[in-house]
């Protein structure tokens, strides 16, 4: 089987290309190549002389994925089908702006977390991804950009911004993740400030995240602020209690200088309500962060069902009102189930 080059980055490409009898700078070459033309074969890689892109090809490959299926939002959206190798699927979605051209990762085939009310974790756990199958959702979402294959209205015309919330737990697959992140700001120039990790609450993880040093934006799916709720609502998260989450996330604050953002999943008539808004207060004051309140997307076949929108009020006024900063996720690709909690290993009809 030809090995992968996607997931290296210039430094390994250039000892590659040395063990090959290469001058190192013919690495350097193949990074550019891979990483900001997001080219697919070695035939296209122009500045490479004819033999090596031939000798390349016999025991190398790039490794980018197939698209199976695309689909796109009234709103702009767009989601993706990817076929990475052994045949594991993964949904991403680009999400342009006016102003800026997101773009969310999944880095496991399906979830091993089970939250109740997600799409995501209603499917087996297949297995995690590669560094490089990671940064390959981005060189793929810029594709089909480029390619007119999605029309998009955003003044950028590739992902400037890269938010790590798609399919499974980033932080059970940490170091693809960390590489996949220094490739997506290194190899490929976006930076650092304008990537984020969404992990559900893997307490040594983001211990490990606040070591890095680095100025990424970590986001917790706290979706409840008592233990018992979150037994219910993420019954895969046992192991750490809320305090435990939250203590870990005061340290990220300290060791860091980074605001952390929790994301809150508003399910109706389930976490919701007054009390559910004064104990999370409770739990989050003095903390530097912003709660992120998400109305739940519905998913077919889950019991769930979005609060009324005075509801939501409601709940964010509390927050407000005890001065804790509070913005509410504009609903996106809700159409084309490419919104929070909405994506799956294969595309619904």
């Amino acid at each position: 089987m030809k090995t992968s080059l996607l997931g290296l980055d210039t430094a390994e490409l250039r000892a590659l290309m040395g063990g090959e009898g290469q001058p190192p700078y013919r690495g350097s070459q193949l990074a550019e190549w891979i990483y900001r033309h997001g080219a697919r074969t070695f035939d296209g890689m122009s500045s490479l002389p004819a033999e090596l892109q031939t000798r390349l090809a016999e025991k190398y490959r790039v490794g980018r994925s197939d698209i199976l299926a695309r689909q796109q939002s009234r709103d702009g959206t767009f989601k993706l089908l990817l076929e990475m190798g052994g045949g594991a699927r993964v949904e991403t979605v680009g999400l342009p702006y006016a102003d800026r051209f997101s773009c969310c990762l999944s880095t496991q085939v399906g979830c091993p977390i089970g939250c109740v009310f997600c799409a995501s974790g209603q499917g087996r756990f297949v297995r995690s991804l590669g560094p490089g199958e990671i940064v390959e959702q981005v060189l793929t979402v810029n594709e089909v950009v480029a390619s007119g294959l999605i029309p998009i209205s955003s003044r950028s015309r590739a992902v400037d911004r890269v938010v790590i919330m798609g399919m499974g737990e980033p932080l059970l697959n940490y170091e693809s993740v960390i590489k996949a992140v220094r490739l997506i700001n290194d190899e490929m120039g976006i930076g650092i400030r304008h990537i984020a990790i969404s992990t559900v609450g893997i307490v040594p993880g983001i211990r490990k995240l606040a070591q890095e040093r680095a100025q990424i934006t970590l986001a917790v799916s706290l979706h409840a602020p008592t233990d018992e709720l979150r037994r219910k609502l993420i019954p895969g998260m046992t192991r750490w209690s809320v305090a435990e989450i939250i203590n870990a996330c005061r340290e990220y604050v300290r060791d860091t200088g980074r605001r952390v953002t929790f994301e809150y999943c508003l399910l109706g008539g389930v976490n919701d309500g007054a009390a559910q808004g004064g104990e999370l207060t409770a739990i989050l004051r003095g903390l530097n962060c912003h709660v992120n309140l998400i109305r739940y997307n519905p998913v077919p076949g889950l019991p769930f069902h979005a609060p009324s929108r005075e509801r939501v009020r409601e709940f964010r006024d509390i927050l407000e009102q005890a001065g804790i900063q509070v913005t509410q996720r504009v609903q996106r690709g809700a159409d084309i189930d490419a919104a929070c909690g909405q994506l799956r290993r294969q595309m619904q009809s």
